[in-house]
């Protein structure tokens, strides 16, 4: 990789090939345009959210099974707006970290990217089954009657529902969470954005109301965010703790118990990319040009959220060995 594009990123370590070879470098050339046109990467952000949005009408009308090519070339553009906006999203983070322009509402807004972009086009791939299902309705057996075409949206709503605001949510914040980890022991404190939902609290408390109200709302719907990250991962939280009343800054941490810490990371690490946007949306991406699309809500409310739970334990477990570790150090 350029050495530029490398210096834009938080770590190689943390993103999978595609990102490294294709990804990166496209969003190091979208942030060199933006810096020269002095954009905030926040504004990079919330037009990456308007773009993935937008992929979700053409996913809601694309079809080659029932619309020919005209169907196929509607899913074709939902595609490649989707990944203009991933990007974009990569964009943000090179941008900040290329002209120094770091902010904790940048932070927030990237965790609420991917739920931009995923709701609307979850809600149109329902519309799309309510017009075009008769593929699904063949392999189960099913009547194609007005009846059971709303009886089977309405279904295959609530299974969307529950997939977007739990499975995929708690995959996200959970991919998160470990690549944040990962840095801590990897670059420190400044090298990472591990937060804690205690820090976050006190942030908004000492946050004054008046005229901070919109501001107020984003860090109170961060701190729920850290703290339902905290509550999946108890045996790391032990492990910080102890790290903490142990040596009490972060700089004091040994080397080994860092070393130790990356070892077992890694490939875990490289398990936690899954869960991030370029398999996932393969996936998705396969699913709407076979016309199954919602094929997609089974993979990502069983499979996905399988291997979120393999990833879990993983990670818990090395954490556990390291704590037991700590009893023995100095």
């Amino acid at each position: 990789m350029n050495e530029k594009v490398q210096s834009t990123l938080k770590s190689s370590e943390t993103d999978d090939w595609l990102d490294i070879k294709v990804v990166r470098p496209f969003a190091y050339l979208w942030a060199l345009l933006f810096a020269r046109l002095d954009i905030h990467p926040n504004t990079v952000t919330i037009i990456s959210m308007i773009i993935g949005a937008a992929s979700s009408w053409f996913f809601a009308q694309g079809s080659f099974h029932y619309g020919g090519t005209h169907g196929l070339w509607l899913n074709v553009i939902g595609i490649i707006l989707l990944l203009w906006a991933d990007v974009l999203d990569c964009t943000d983070g090179q941008l900040a970290r290329m002209t120094g322009k770091k902010s904790r509402l940048g932070r927030i807004l990237d965790g609420l990217a991917g739920f931009v972009w995923f709701t609307p086009i979850y809600v149109g791939m329902v519309i799309r089954f309510y017009h075009h299902h008769s593929i699904e309705f063949g392999w189960l057996g099913i009547e194609d009657t007005q009846r059971n075409a709303m009886i089977a949206t309405l279904l295959l709503l609530a299974f969307a529902l529950y997939t977007g605001f739990v499975c995929f949510s708690w995959q996200a914040r959970t991919a998160d969470y470990y690549i944040q980890a990962h840095l801590f022991f990897l670059k420190g404190e400044k090298g990472s954005e591990l937060d804690s939902s205690v820090k976050q609290q006190q942030i908004y408390d000492d946050t004054p109301v008046e005229r901070n109200r919109m501001w107020r709302f984003f860090l109170k719907s961060y701190i729920g965010y850290t703290r339902k990250q905290e509550q999946w991962t108890p045996k790391f939280q032990a492990l910080m703790a102890r790290l903490r009343e142990k040596y009490h800054a972060e700089g004091n941490i040994p080397e080994e118990l860092r070393e130790d810490f990356h070892r077992y990371s890694l490939p875990v690490i490289k398990l936690n990319g899954l869960l991030t946007f370029n398999f996932r949306s393969a996936f998705l991406f396969l699913f709407c040009l076979a016309d199954v699309p919602s094929l997609n809500f089974i993979f990502e409310g069983f499979f996905m959220s399988a291997l979120c739970l393999y990833i879990i334990h993983r990670h818990e477990r090395f954490c556990g060995i390291l704590t037991d570790k700590l009893q023995t150090m100095p």
